[in-house]
């Protein structure tokens, strides 16, 4: 079957237009973000601000992270497949947005 092109864009549109919709339902959510980090993460590192967390020549805080100059696509390879002193953790995608979204927060 062969389509005219104005047809292809139309269909093109409705799959950007179904893309853009499935993306913002599945927004990240920071807060939730902080919550995992207080969890899963606030043993090694300082996670809030004013929170408790290792000696100075410890893991980096979350503030510090946030400020390293890492992306979010960065940050996500990096916490999809942690390396070195880091614990293997298992996040779901959700949840490594989520905490993305949380490090955003501090930037």
């Amino acid at each position: 079957m062969i389509h005219s092109p104005a047809r292809l864009a139309m269909i093109a549109a409705a799959g950007l237009g179904a893309l853009v919709a499935a993306r913002q339902s599945q927004a990240a959510d920071a807060a939730n973000g902080a919550a995992l980090a207080q969890v899963w993460c606030a043993s090694c590192h300082v996670v809030a601000q004013a929170g408790q967390g290792p000696a100075l020549q410890g893991p980096p805080s979350f503030r510090a992270i946030a400020r390293g100059g890492r992306s979010p696509d960065q940050l996500r390879a990096f916490l999809a497949h942690p390396h070195g002193a880091m614990p293997d953790l298992t996040l779901s995608r959700s949840e490594i947005g989520d905490l993305i979204a949380y490090i955003e927060t501090l930037r």
